[in-house]
């Protein structure tokens, strides 16, 4: 009973969201070096390119780029097993499309891998999150062009056969299945470097943009395998469950419509195969999806290894027009509160046995390994005036979230392959750009300003994780 012996206890985060350095290196522009602050209720703005005179927060983050030595040390204090980050495609390759990859910016990765595994720690690495390169947004306007297929596999490629041996466990795109909101055109930016214009059909094009995503992540899961068997590949999901607001039988369908329209990327990733209510909502909405019959093949020889995938919070819906027969789903109009469960002061519904739920869809439906490669609480962490922090309202959140795990580990039986939550260090947050929204166990002396120290200081769940990391889970 319990986890795995070899469980992968471990912190995640985004290397836009840490390393800083957005100019050395030989570095390009991406898509976060581009992203102005928000906070205070005002979003976060995409530029077209860096403009003088806006506070860009990812530029410097908290300067990993020149600290990750004492981080990686901090991490294996604490017993990490596992340290979940990406590789900025724009270190490999500045524009995006060049033929020659970067030399300094391999070296920086090369460094980082093993100082991780000079502690004891996996890295386990995602290929593209929120990080393309802003040069293949201008040019291609990013994954709705097909020809962008062929440079993110000649970018997996590289990092494949560069890194073997240092790196078995991989991803190929953070969170594919945000961008099911396809009514935002931040989340088109974000997760495929698509810049909409007046008169776009955004369905469109967020439909397009996953299929060439998810046909690119099939050619480089079966690059890798070619390049090392031992290497496993993953997808990544942004996993919200979606209950139905009742049992009224409309809700129930509407919920059941909901769970298919967020999840079929793990169909793909998982089965090689587009569902058919998916192709069916392309007919019924006159939508034309370029998908040969050659990416088909592609798709169901590159299915994944495991599926990897964040959870923070689960969602509820309701139906609302009884003579809908569709019960099509779109998330900007379709949640609804859900009066069970408490929230954070971000409003993200805190419900950790929607945790146990989530893994056990995901086993059911694609049966195959799990690693929770996100899970995390924001807050305004305070210093107290003996110098410390008492983020007990983060323990709580882990602890819940860990024990949630663990009952679907011994009750349901699951396959899980470790937790790595986000984040152990303070970070830029990608939603809103604040320092204050803090989820580490360290904190990072810096504010919404970019004011600070950068110093470095334990929390009190630093001890508390280090703790449960000994234990393996049994001791929260």
């Amino acid at each position: 009973m319990g986890f795995r012996k070899d469980f992968l206890w471990g912190g995640a985060v985004a290397a836009h969201q840490l390393e800083g350095g957005w100019q050395e290196g030989g570095k390009g522009i991406s898509v976060a070096d581009v992203m102005t602050a928000g906070a205070n209720g005002v979003p976060r703005r995409i530029t077209d390119g860096v403009i003088e005179g806006e506070n860009y927060p990812n530029h410097e983050a908290i300067d990993f780029y020149h600290h990750y030595k004492g981080d990686i040390e901090l991490f294996g204090e604490m017993g990490f097993k596992a340290f979940r980050t990406s590789i900025a495609w724009t270190r490999i390759f500045p524009n995006g499309d060049e033929e020659e990859p970067n030399e300094e910016g391999l070296k920086f990765y090369d460094d980082l891998f093993d100082a991780c595994l000079a502690q004891g720690i996996q890295p386990v690495i995602t290929l593209s999150h929120f990080e393309m390169p802003w040069g293949i947004v201008k040019k291609y306007n990013g994954f709705a062009d097909k020809r962008v297929i062929d440079l993110f596999v000649r970018f997996a490629k590289v990092c494949f056969e560069r890194y073997k041996g240092k790196v078995k466990y991989w991803m190929t795109f953070n969170e594919i299945n945000n961008q099911t909101d396809w009514t935002s055109a931040h989340h088109l930016i974000q997760d495929s470097g698509i810049l909409v214009k007046e008169g776009d059909n955004q369905e469109q094009l967020m439909y397009q943009a996953a299929i060439n995503e998810l046909v690119a992540s099939a050619r480089a899961v079966k690059a890798a395998h070619e390049i090392d068997p031992d290497m496993m590949v993953g997808c990544m999901i942004a996993f919200c469950p979606i209950y139905p607001y009742s049992c009224n039988p409309r809700d129930i369908m509407k919920a059941y419509n909901a769970m298919n329209t967020r999840y079929w990327f793990g169909d793909v990733h998982c089965t090689g195969k587009v569902p058919t209510m998916i192709e069916k909502l392309w007919e019924r909405d006159d939508l034309h999806i370029d998908l040969s019959e050659e990416e088909k093949k592609d798709l169901l020889s590159g299915t994944v290894d495991y599926v990897g995938f964040s959870y923070y919070m689960s969602f509820a819906t309701k139906d609302k027009d009884e003579n809908d027969k569709t019960f099509d789903y779109t998330e900007s109009k379709d949640l609804v509160k859900n009066e069970y469960v408490k929230a954070s002061e971000w409003g993200w519904q805190i419900d950790p046995l929607g945790l146990r739920y989530s893994l056990n869809w995901v086993w059911d439906r694609w049966h195959k390994p799990m690693m929770i490669v996100e899970n995390g609480f924001g807050a305004v962490d305070m210093i107290t005036p003996e110098g410390t922090i008492e983020d007990d309202y983060r323990i709580d959140y882990l602890a819940s979230h860990i024990e949630a795990m663990r009952d679907a580990v011994n009750y349901e039986g699951v396959d899980l392959l470790g937790y790595t939550m986000w984040a152990p260090i303070d970070i830029v947050s990608a939603s809103t750009g604040e320092m204050k929204k803090r989820y580490g166990f360290i904190y990072v002396d810096k504010d919404n300003d970019g004011n600070g120290t950068l110093d470095r200081m334990k929390k009190k769940s630093f001890d508390w994780y280090k703790h449960v990391i000994e234990t393996n889970g049994e001791e929260l």
